[in-house]
């Protein structure tokens, strides 16, 4: 472990919390809240977010015999704990461990793919993803264009651990989803919730395109929900209105629903603005007509997400709603995101787009 960077991770948070209690630190720039509890799949059992990706895989697992789990560490479980006990149920021949090589992780996957086999691998962090761009933009995402449609390698899902979570620092807290936003022929997907989680990895495992699939690990155990025991898919490319409102459109994807979902609430209670909340879901292909609609309702817009700002999803968006809804807005399209500068540690804080920042940005564009 200690050959990536993770040993130095967990052994530096060791150090850190047995030389004194009092000054652990916590990642507390939103509040989790869960969905309603959902009634059309059946019954529901409490979990966190990692025990429903834990409940998807365990799903494919039964249902698909061709389906395999790959990646570092899986066998026993997985540094976040999503694969456990997936291994003593299913063989070891059904969930095994790779050597620490991203690119052959996926390369591997692409040919088990290919073979006609449901392929399932894990890149522990999303971080890491990057030895794997090349197999995954130009491999992966070309294998059924380049064939003229006799080869795909569309059973491939390739999941990850993504996001900011309180002290993972330069290597451990990155969102990479805009460089794979550029690459026509995969679809990337990012829940905000177990239920989601669930829901949208089958659907991820069952689409005929490989998927990439960022998981935000910051959520695997704050965030918990009645979740569906049995599988059940939540549609790609659709994303959700979970808030309905007159004044102006918020769009944000992963954690940063629930840091929006705060910042409604105040704009409502402080200032007395009405937001419509959207969360994307997934990144690649996005659901234009959704927040056009939305923004022609508004005339306002705000996104939000975790990665730098420049040249992140937030910018495509604003420009095709822009283009889209020119003559409807009634203030500057606003993006509140990272800063242009690597993921920080102890200055984490500082660095991502929190409730006051996008609360401010509401103010700006409200007295345009």
């Amino acid at each position: 472990l200690l050959q990536d960077g993770v040993g130095f991770f967990y052994v530096s948070k060791v150090i850190c919390n047995s030389r004194t209690k009092t000054q652990r630190r916590h990642a507390s720039h939103f509040t989790f809240q869960p969905d309603p509890v959902p009634t059309q799949y059946g019954p529901t059992q409490k979990m966190n977010l990692f025990q429903s990706v834990t409940s998807a895989l365990d799903n494919t697992l039964a249902s698909d015999p061709t389906a395999v789990i790959f990646g570092e560490d899986v066998a026993f479980g997985g540094v976040f704990r999503c694969t456990v006990g997936l291994r003593d149920k299913y063989g070891k021949d059904r969930v095994f461990n790779t050597p620490l090589c991203e690119q052959g992780i996926v390369g591997f996957g692409i040919g088990v793919a290919v073979a006609g086999a449901t392929a399932i691998a894990e890149i522990q962090f999303a971080d890491y993803i990057y030895p794997a761009f090349d197999q995954i933009v130009n491999e992966a995402a070309k294998y059924r264009y380049r064939s003229g449609n006799l080869f795909d390698c569309g059973n491939l899902t390739i999941r990850a651990p993504w996001g900011c979570v309180g002290h993972g620092s330069l290597y451990h807290s990155q969102s990479p989803e805009a460089f794979f936003a550029h690459c026509p022929g995969i679809k990337v997907v990012i829940p905000r919730s177990p239920v989601q989680a669930k829901g949208l990895l089958l659907s991820c495992i069952a689409d005929q395109n490989p998927c990439i699939f960022f998981e935000p690990k910051i959520l695997y155990r704050a965030a918990v929900e009645q979740v569906p025991v049995e599988a059940y898919t939540v549609p790609l490319s659709q994303a959700e209105i979970l808030q309905e409102g007159s004044d102006v459109t918020l769009v944000a994807w992963g954690t940063q629903i629930h840091v929006m979902r705060e910042v409604a609430n105040m704009a409502q209670e402080k200032l007395g603005v009405s937001c419509e909340l959207i969360d994307l879901q997934t990144i690649l292909p996005w659901d234009v007509e959704t927040v056009c609609k939305s923004v022609v309702k508004t005339g306002r817009l705000l996104i939000s997400h975790e990665a730098p700002v420049t040249g992140g999803f937030a910018a495509e968006i604003s420009s095709t709603v822009q283009e889209e809804c020119f003559l409807n807005l009634e203030a500057p399209i606003s993006r509140v995101c990272g800063y242009d500068t690597p993921f920080p540690h102890i200055f984490e804080p500082f660095y991502i787009p929190d409730k006051w920042k996008c609360f401010d940005a509401i103010k700006r564009m409200i007295n345009y």
